[in-house]
């Protein structure tokens, strides 16, 4: 179902699934990446252009700051922040007998140790390793943009840093 391709694009960075709802948007893949832009443009990320629905493309781009309000403006919406969020889900495929399982890409919801209420994970080579999210710490809610990871664990790392710091810091004032 749509509702299936959201949930396994969102939370399992599924990019044929993010494929397929471009495809079947009215107008295909090309008025898809064009209301992805002009959305882009409306919430004021002056700084991306998106080229396909995936973001496999290394023309699509954007900038930490921009990534920071499309975070804030994606919040406003439940479904995105339950798709982001949930830890696993499973799909019924045609010709299975069983559910296929797919798995948050954000290992911090996995474990539930973070209050997340929006996450995204992404990579391309050009890119690297990036993780968007909004969460609550040290109390406050906050948005976290990580870009260019070094590692396939570094982002984590990196977000648990952040966090330990936040929470130092924060307790000091």
């Amino acid at each position: 179902s749509r509702g299936d391709m959201l949930q396994l694009a969102l939370m399992a960075s599924e990019n044929r699934a993010a494929s397929a709802i471009g495809s079947h948007y009215p107008g295909g893949k090309f008025g898809f990446v064009k209301a992805m832009n002009v959305k882009a443009q409306q919430l004021g990320l002056m700084n991306t252009h998106f080229v396909d629905p995936t973001g496999l493309d290394s023309a699509n781009v954007s900038t930490a700051e921009d990534l920071a309000k499309l975070v804030q403006a994606a919040f406003q919406y439940p479904e995105i922040r339950l798709a982001t969020t949930s830890p696993s889900h499973e799909v019924y495929v045609e010709g299975r007998v069983n559910p296929v399982n797919f798995n948050n890409t954000n290992g911090l919801v996995r474990t539930g140790e973070w209050q997340i209420g929006l996450s995204k994970t992404g990579y391309i080579s050009e890119a690297g390793r990036c993780l968007v999210m909004q969460a609550t710490i040290a109390g406050e809610p906050m948005i976290v943009v990580l870009l260019d990871s070094n590692g396939k664990q570094t982002r984590i790392g990196d977000a648990n840093r952040v966090r330990k710091w936040m929470e130092h810091n924060m307790d000091i004032h």
